[in-house]
């Protein structure tokens, strides 16, 4: 089946820029998008549902001998994450401190770093930088309340003053490094995760349940030939909760109308997952991994230190299926093989950017290619389970295009176990 007419459902991460932003990005990278495969992609403008938590665009996309129809649907979490950030400062180091050495001294912190250090690192860096911080302006408070002391102030009073110099020192350096550091982000990110884990966001819950039925009614609408829930970063189990809660609705989604498929790209599940509470979360993804009418494409890259590589959804949780087991199917992902390699050694060490490039316009034409998912003809479960056809189907004339699809045709999706994607992509360390 080519697809004609495609429905994107996007789950944004933890990102307080919201529609705004990533629709600018979005437009960049289209243009971007079509010069590379020499198409035509025109985009509308986003359409803003009255509830004001969906927004919703039309992109068409046309070849010489293929087009298609895309509707594309942001689902937008800002005002919830926004009002996060605006909490007062003090309130948030200290909760996210005491989160912190709550994760460690319970051993969640150690399953973080055994199912993958780089990120363990990661969610300790804004810890460690606070901690520097912090000793820098304990360091001038020391020497100002000696200062004082030596001029003969009263200890009780430098003591006290000392104190306020410390409090408004870090909380000025705090708030004037933020845009280099995201600090304060980060650890507003930390409260979120923790509290969402434990069900603490009733907020988040009720908007997630309305995101589940409007999946559920999109699939009874039956008007695109595949719908495509992508869930990116923290999105990643948002995604897999709001495909989850829709099953629920209606154990029928999926195997009437279009097909509907879950693709989690820049994943982070163990952030949730990992946690005792969240058993509700586990019992989704036991749902999802037998779940028959639905296809669950998860891409990793071992360059993203914010998603969790190499990691296997389910059994990295402990869940055992056995052989009822279909989802999800892990595909590695080279950041190195899709951009070319001198803008790819400007970035390689921006994590923000790397993360961020799941979603972004490929510079070389390759199997993993976002917008060709979201624009493409090729249905994502046959595009994954034959990459090699789906690049052929990019980049080659006519006679490779028809070729290209007779083996799409044929396509058999296959699971990939975290354990093999080592193999699949070895580290730039290892190869020298």
């Amino acid at each position: 089946m080519r697809v004609q007419h495609r429905h994107i459902i996007y789950v944004q991460g933890y990102d307080p820029r919201g529609l705004a932003q990533y629709y600018r990005m979005f437009r960049t990278e289209l243009r971007k998008f079509g010069r590379l495969y020499q198409l035509n992609a025109s985009i509308s403008r986003p359409q803003v549902a009255p509830d004001g938590e969906t927004a919703s665009w039309t992109i068409e996309t046309r070849a010489s001998d293929w087009q298609t129809r895309t509707r594309y649907d942001f689902l937008r979490w800002e005002d919830l994450i926004q009002r996060d950030l605006a909490a007062p400062i003090w309130g948030t180091v200290f909760h996210a401190i005491w989160i912190y050495w709550r994760l460690v001294f319970s051993g969640t912190f150690a399953r973080f770093w055994k199912a993958n250090w780089r990120f363990a690192t990661f969610i300790t860096y804004p810890h460690f930088l606070l901690l520097i911080e912090a000793v820098c302006a304990l360091g001038i408070a020391f020497a100002f309340a000696i200062g004082l002391e030596a001029l003969g102030i009263p200890e009780p009073f430098s003591i006290a003053a000392a104190s306020c110099l410390f409090l408004a020192i870090l909380g000025t350096v705090l708030k004037s490094t933020e845009n280099a550091t995201y600090l304060l982000y980060l650890l507003s990110d930390t409260i979120w995760t923790w509290e969402f884990s434990h069900r603490q966001r009733p907020e988040w819950d009720e908007r997630i349940d309305r995101f589940a039925q409007y999946l559920v009614d999109v699939a009874r609408e039956g008007e695109a030939d595949e719908i495509v829930v992508v869930g990116h970063s923290s999105g990643s189990f948002l995604g897999a909760e709001i495909v989850a809660r829709a099953l629920k609705r209606d154990q029928n989604l999926g195997r009437h109308g279009p097909r509907v498929v879950l693709l989690t790209i820049g994943g982070n599940f163990p952030i949730v997952g990992f946690h005792a509470a969240s058993q509700d979360f586990r019992d989704h993804l036991r749902l999802l991994a037998v779940e028959p009418s639905i296809d669950w494409i998860d891409c990793q890259s071992r360059k993203d230190v914010m998603n969790f590589f190499p990691f296997d959804p389910i059994a990295g949780h402990g869940i055992d299926v056995g052989a009822a087991r279909r989802n999800p199917t892990i595909v590695p992902v080279r950041f190195r093989e899709i951009i070319k390699p001198g803008h790819y050694k400007l970035f390689r060490w921006k994590f923000f950017r790397v993360h961020f490039q799941f979603v972004m316009a490929n510079e070389l034409p390759h199997a993993y290619d976002f917008f060709m998912i979201v624009c493409g003809p090729i249905p994502l479960s046959e595009r994954m389970a034959r990459p090699e056809a789906a690049l052929a189907f990019a980049t080659g004339d006519a006679a490779a295009r028809e070729r290209a699809w007779k083996m799409l045709e044929t396509a058999v999706p296959s699971r990939v176990d975290a354990a093999d994607l080592g193999e699949l992509e070895p580290s730039a360390r290892r190869r020298g």
